[in-house]
């Protein structure tokens, strides 16, 4: 059995691999030609979210029997190519769950202290003590659109901080963290809103120009799940009107971003899609991959 590993994982993962008998090729940076002609000598192919495996790659690979994605989302993975092929494909939904939380609330007391552009500040040379007036989190009511293993882990540690919660998920009746209510009513209740959903048919710009009038004026929108379910172009407006007090964004429509609109507001702040990336969370990705796609590769 053969292994190629497109992005790279933690070092126990690999030797998990290789100690089950399982030849492992680590080979980072193939541009998708190279990938396509590659693919056809593995069995398996374990990737995070540079590489994409699409339906090319996939037909390509005439020995492949499992697709390993280290992470949660599966937008870099044709899997109806795969399903269509009889290919399974695994992921490790858990691994990183705490590591986005933390990011999220890392955003939200960020965005309520302004404490990236007080740093930008300091660096200019400038004592701006007046401009920086903050709010608390404490007493303060976060929407979580989504309820999964995220959701659940940024609402418990937004509870531990004296915050409410309300939860919007269609797909559960009830809600470890928080109260469950209807869409409309956590967007008018909610302080800070943040986005814990897959990019899907249904989820593409659910926050948009409606969606954004029904909330409390002087909202902040965190998002550090996919590029696509939040209208930037709505946001925009939005965060220039002052409907929108600060958004937070790990994600992008069109990643890398470049030249992006939403940066030339002050109270917009971002990081470049690093919501998975901790060495703790990295560590359980790579180990958990590397089980998931033995398990294939062995029967088991």
């Amino acid at each position: 059995m053969k292994v190629i590993i497109t992005d790279g994982i933690a070092k126990a993962g690999v030797k998990m691999l290789q100690d089950a008998g399982i030849e492992v090729d680590e080979r980072p940076g193939l541009t998708p030609a190279e990938l396509i002609q590659a693919i056809p000598a593995y069995d398996a192919i374990i990737v995070r979210s540079a590489t994409k495996v699409t339906a090319d790659v996939i037909n390509a690979g005439k020995n492949l029997k499992v697709v390993g994605r280290a992470g949660v989302g599966l937008d870099n993975v044709d899997k109806k190519a795969a399903d269509a092929r009889g290919i399974k494909v695994v992921n490790t939904p858990a691994a990183t769950s705490v590591t986005v939380a933390e990011l999220a609330l890392g955003h939200m007391l960020s965005c309520a202290r302004s404490i990236p552009q007080a740093t930008q500040s300091l660096r200019e040379g400038k004592w701006e003590k007046k401009t920086f007036k903050g709010t608390e989190l404490f007493g303060k009511t976060l929407g979580l659109i989504g309820s999964g293993r995220i959701g659940t882990e940024l609402g418990k540690r937004a509870i531990a901080m004296g915050m409410s919660v309300l939860v919007y998920d269609p797909f559960i009746k009830e809600s470890p963290v928080g109260k469950l209510v209807e869409l409309a009513d956590m967007l008018k209740s909610a302080d800070y809103i943040s986005l814990h959903v897959p990019k899907t048919d249904k989820t593409f710009h659910m926050i948009n120009k409606d969606s954004i009038a029904q909330m409390k004026k002087g909202v902040v929108i965190v998002n550090c799940a996919r590029g696509g379910v939040v209208d930037e172009e709505a946001l925009y407006e939005a965060l220039k009107s002052g409907q929108v007090g600060a958004a937070a964004l790990d994600v992008f429509e069109n990643e890398p971003i470049k030249d992006f609109k939403l940066f030339s507001l002050p109270n917009v702040i971002g990081t470049p899609h690093v919501g998975a990336q901790t060495k703790e969370g990295q560590e359980r990705a790579g180990i958990g991959i590397a089980e998931e796609v033995r398990k294939v590769l062995l029967g088991k």
